[in-house]
Protein backbone atom coordinates (compact mmCIF):
# COMPACT_ATOMS: atom_id res chain seq x y z
CA UNK A 1 0.00 0.00 0.00
CA UNK A 2 1.40 3.45 -0.62
CA UNK A 3 2.63 5.71 2.05
CA UNK A 4 0.08 8.25 0.54
CA UNK A 5 -2.45 9.06 -1.82
CA UNK A 6 -4.86 11.39 -3.20
CA UNK A 7 -8.28 10.89 -4.45
CA UNK A 8 -9.77 13.50 -6.92
CA UNK A 9 -8.46 16.63 -4.20
CA UNK A 10 -10.15 19.92 -5.22
CA UNK A 11 -8.17 22.70 -3.35
CA UNK A 12 -9.09 26.46 -2.62
CA UNK A 13 -9.33 28.69 -0.09
CA UNK A 14 -12.26 31.60 0.90
CA UNK A 15 -14.74 29.76 -1.60
CA UNK A 16 -12.74 30.51 -4.31
CA UNK A 17 -10.78 26.93 -6.23
CA UNK A 18 -7.27 27.26 -6.73
CA UNK A 19 -6.55 23.29 -8.61
CA UNK A 20 -9.23 20.74 -8.93
CA UNK A 21 -8.59 17.43 -10.00
CA UNK A 22 -5.52 16.12 -8.42
CA UNK A 23 -5.13 11.98 -8.17
CA UNK A 24 -1.47 10.96 -7.04
CA UNK A 25 0.36 8.60 -4.82
CA UNK A 26 3.35 8.70 -3.04
CA UNK A 27 5.41 4.89 -2.01
CA UNK A 28 7.98 4.67 0.57
CA UNK A 29 11.44 5.98 -0.79
CA UNK A 30 9.74 8.00 -3.43
CA UNK A 31 11.31 11.72 -4.51
CA UNK A 32 8.52 13.32 -5.44
CA UNK A 33 9.04 17.10 -6.61
CA UNK A 34 5.91 19.29 -7.23
CA UNK A 35 5.87 22.70 -9.39
CA UNK A 36 3.78 24.83 -11.02
CA UNK A 37 3.25 28.55 -11.25
CA UNK A 38 3.02 30.89 -8.17
CA UNK A 39 -0.82 31.11 -6.74
CA UNK A 40 -1.03 27.56 -8.45
CA UNK A 41 -1.83 25.78 -4.95
CA UNK A 42 1.09 24.22 -4.08
CA UNK A 43 1.70 25.60 -0.25
CA UNK A 44 -1.92 24.49 0.23
CA UNK A 45 -1.67 20.82 -1.27
CA UNK A 46 1.27 20.51 1.62
CA UNK A 47 -1.16 21.96 4.19
CA UNK A 48 -3.60 19.39 3.54
CA UNK A 49 -1.61 16.74 3.28
CA UNK A 50 -0.55 17.71 6.89
CA UNK A 51 -4.21 17.94 8.03
CA UNK A 52 -3.96 21.88 9.04
CA UNK A 53 -6.23 22.60 6.09
CA UNK A 54 -9.41 20.82 4.82
CA UNK A 55 -10.11 20.29 0.98
CA UNK A 56 -12.85 21.66 -0.60
CA UNK A 57 -13.40 17.77 -2.20
CA UNK A 58 -11.95 15.12 -2.55
CA UNK A 59 -9.61 13.26 0.19
CA UNK A 60 -6.06 12.50 0.88
CA UNK A 61 -5.52 8.89 2.77
CA UNK A 62 -2.57 8.06 4.41
CA UNK A 63 -1.25 4.55 6.14
CA UNK A 64 -2.29 4.13 9.25
CA UNK A 65 -0.12 6.14 12.00
CA UNK A 66 1.77 8.06 9.32
CA UNK A 67 0.58 11.48 10.61
CA UNK A 68 3.06 11.12 13.52
CA UNK A 69 6.18 10.03 10.68
CA UNK A 70 5.91 13.48 8.76
CA UNK A 71 8.43 16.03 9.22
CA UNK A 72 8.04 19.47 7.51
CA UNK A 73 10.05 22.38 6.18
CA UNK A 74 8.36 25.31 5.79
CA UNK A 75 9.06 28.54 4.08
CA UNK A 76 10.65 30.63 6.13
CA UNK A 77 9.59 34.15 7.48
CA UNK A 78 11.32 37.21 8.44
CA UNK A 79 10.24 36.42 12.07
CA UNK A 80 11.39 33.39 12.33
CA UNK A 81 14.81 34.02 10.85
CA UNK A 82 15.07 36.26 13.58
CA UNK A 83 14.41 33.86 16.72
CA UNK A 84 16.96 33.78 19.47
CA UNK A 85 17.50 30.29 20.33
CA UNK A 86 20.58 28.22 20.15
CA UNK A 87 20.92 25.41 17.27
CA UNK A 88 20.69 23.01 19.69
CA UNK A 89 17.09 24.33 20.95
CA UNK A 90 15.63 24.69 17.84
CA UNK A 91 16.63 21.22 16.34
CA UNK A 92 15.12 19.80 19.73
CA UNK A 93 12.06 21.60 19.21
CA UNK A 94 10.98 19.00 16.31
CA UNK A 95 11.00 16.28 18.96
CA UNK A 96 8.19 18.05 20.77
CA UNK A 97 5.33 15.71 19.64
CA UNK A 98 7.30 12.44 20.99
CA UNK A 99 7.31 14.36 24.25
CA UNK A 100 3.59 14.58 24.76
CA UNK A 101 3.00 15.52 28.21
CA UNK A 102 6.42 15.71 28.97
CA UNK A 103 7.90 19.22 29.92
CA UNK A 104 11.13 17.87 29.22
CA UNK A 105 13.19 15.83 26.45
CA UNK A 106 14.48 12.17 27.22
CA UNK A 107 17.80 11.08 26.78
CA UNK A 108 16.54 9.47 23.30
CA UNK A 109 15.48 12.74 22.02
CA UNK A 110 18.76 14.46 23.06
CA UNK A 111 20.40 12.14 21.27
CA UNK A 112 18.05 12.09 17.97
CA UNK A 113 18.96 15.84 17.82
CA UNK A 114 22.65 15.39 18.20
CA UNK A 115 22.65 12.51 15.72
CA UNK A 116 21.15 15.10 12.83
CA UNK A 117 23.09 17.41 13.62
CA UNK A 118 25.72 15.38 12.93
CA UNK A 119 24.17 14.47 9.66
CA UNK A 120 23.13 17.52 8.66
CA UNK A 121 27.06 18.52 9.67
CA UNK A 122 25.87 21.91 12.13
CA UNK A 123 27.20 19.81 15.28
CA UNK A 124 30.38 22.26 15.42
CA UNK A 125 27.40 25.26 16.01
CA UNK A 126 25.13 23.69 18.70
CA UNK A 127 25.55 26.37 20.76
CA UNK A 128 25.51 29.77 18.45
CA UNK A 129 22.43 31.55 18.28
CA UNK A 130 19.93 30.16 15.29
CA UNK A 131 19.83 34.21 14.25
CA UNK A 132 23.04 35.00 13.63
CA UNK A 133 23.72 31.98 11.13
CA UNK A 134 23.77 32.40 7.33
CA UNK A 135 20.58 31.33 5.55
CA UNK A 136 21.92 28.20 4.23
CA UNK A 137 23.46 27.37 8.23
CA UNK A 138 19.08 28.17 9.42
CA UNK A 139 17.99 25.76 5.94
CA UNK A 140 20.25 23.04 7.62
CA UNK A 141 19.11 23.68 11.12
CA UNK A 142 15.43 23.33 10.20
CA UNK A 143 16.34 20.23 8.36
CA UNK A 144 17.58 18.72 11.24
CA UNK A 145 14.58 20.30 13.57
CA UNK A 146 12.04 18.56 10.71
CA UNK A 147 14.00 15.29 10.82
CA UNK A 148 13.42 14.30 14.07
CA UNK A 149 9.91 14.67 13.52
CA UNK A 150 10.25 12.46 10.66
CA UNK A 151 10.00 8.89 11.04
CA UNK A 152 8.75 8.19 6.99
CA UNK A 153 8.12 11.53 5.24
CA UNK A 154 9.53 14.86 4.66
CA UNK A 155 7.50 17.44 3.08
CA UNK A 156 9.99 20.38 1.93
CA UNK A 157 8.21 24.09 0.97
CA UNK A 158 10.90 25.75 -1.20
CA UNK A 159 13.87 24.42 0.62
CA UNK A 160 16.40 26.32 -1.23
CA UNK A 161 14.33 29.29 -1.53
CA UNK A 162 16.75 33.06 -0.83
CA UNK A 163 19.95 31.06 -1.45
CA UNK A 164 23.30 31.29 -3.71
CA UNK A 165 23.55 28.57 -6.25
CA UNK A 166 25.90 27.23 -4.39
CA UNK A 167 24.52 26.67 -1.07
CA UNK A 168 21.29 25.87 -2.41
CA UNK A 169 23.65 22.67 -4.78
CA UNK A 170 24.32 22.04 -1.38
CA UNK A 171 21.39 21.55 0.23
CA UNK A 172 20.05 19.59 -2.80
CA UNK A 173 22.68 17.06 -2.25
CA UNK A 174 21.32 17.08 1.22
CA UNK A 175 18.08 16.11 0.52
CA UNK A 176 18.98 13.60 -1.93
CA UNK A 177 21.47 11.78 0.40
CA UNK A 178 18.59 11.53 3.03
CA UNK A 179 16.36 10.27 0.36
CA UNK A 180 18.78 7.81 -0.39
CA UNK A 181 18.49 6.64 3.59
CA UNK A 182 15.05 5.70 2.66
CA UNK A 183 13.21 8.67 3.80
CA UNK A 184 10.51 9.83 1.05
CA UNK A 185 10.65 13.16 -0.04
CA UNK A 186 7.60 15.57 -0.89
CA UNK A 187 9.19 18.77 -2.08
CA UNK A 188 8.13 22.24 -3.42
CA UNK A 189 10.03 23.62 -5.83
CA UNK A 190 10.45 26.84 -8.64
CA UNK A 191 13.83 25.37 -9.73
CA UNK A 192 12.67 22.91 -12.50
CA UNK A 193 16.22 21.62 -13.84
CA UNK A 194 17.23 20.92 -9.90
CA UNK A 195 13.58 18.79 -9.68
CA UNK A 196 14.10 16.68 -12.42
CA UNK A 197 17.90 16.52 -11.68
CA UNK A 198 17.04 14.39 -8.26
CA UNK A 199 13.02 13.34 -8.28
CA UNK A 200 12.13 10.27 -8.79
CA UNK A 201 8.19 11.53 -9.46
CA UNK A 202 7.21 14.90 -10.78
CA UNK A 203 3.84 16.70 -9.76
CA UNK A 204 2.79 19.80 -12.45
CA UNK A 205 -0.02 21.84 -10.69
CA UNK A 206 -2.29 24.25 -12.41
CA UNK A 207 -4.05 24.85 -15.54
CA UNK A 208 -2.62 21.52 -16.40
CA UNK A 209 -2.31 19.29 -14.45
CA UNK A 210 0.67 15.75 -14.63
CA UNK A 211 1.66 13.20 -12.25
CA UNK A 212 4.26 10.23 -13.21
CA UNK A 213 7.85 9.37 -13.38
CA UNK A 214 10.80 11.81 -14.33
CA UNK A 215 11.22 9.51 -17.30
CA UNK A 216 7.33 9.82 -18.46
CA UNK A 217 7.53 13.87 -17.69
CA UNK A 218 10.29 14.64 -19.61
CA UNK A 219 8.39 12.77 -22.60
CA UNK A 220 5.73 14.59 -21.90
CA UNK A 221 4.63 17.64 -23.72
CA UNK A 222 3.73 19.64 -20.33
CA UNK A 223 7.65 19.51 -19.85
CA UNK A 224 8.19 21.77 -22.75
CA UNK A 225 5.17 23.82 -21.36
CA UNK A 226 6.38 24.41 -17.89
CA UNK A 227 10.25 25.31 -18.96
CA UNK A 228 8.29 27.82 -21.02
CA UNK A 229 6.78 29.55 -18.27
CA UNK A 230 10.25 28.86 -15.59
Amino acid sequence: MPQLICKNLTLGYDGKTVVSGLNFNVNAGDYLCVVGDNGSGKTTLMKTILKLKEPMSGEVVTRDGLESEIGYLPQQTAIQKDFPASVTEVVRSGCLNRCGLRPFYSKKEKLLAEENMQKLGIASIAKSCYRELSGGQQQRILLARALCAAKKILLLDEPASGLDPKTSAELYDLIAHLNSEGITIIMISHDIAESVKYASHILVIGKNIFFGTKADYLKSDISAEVCRHD
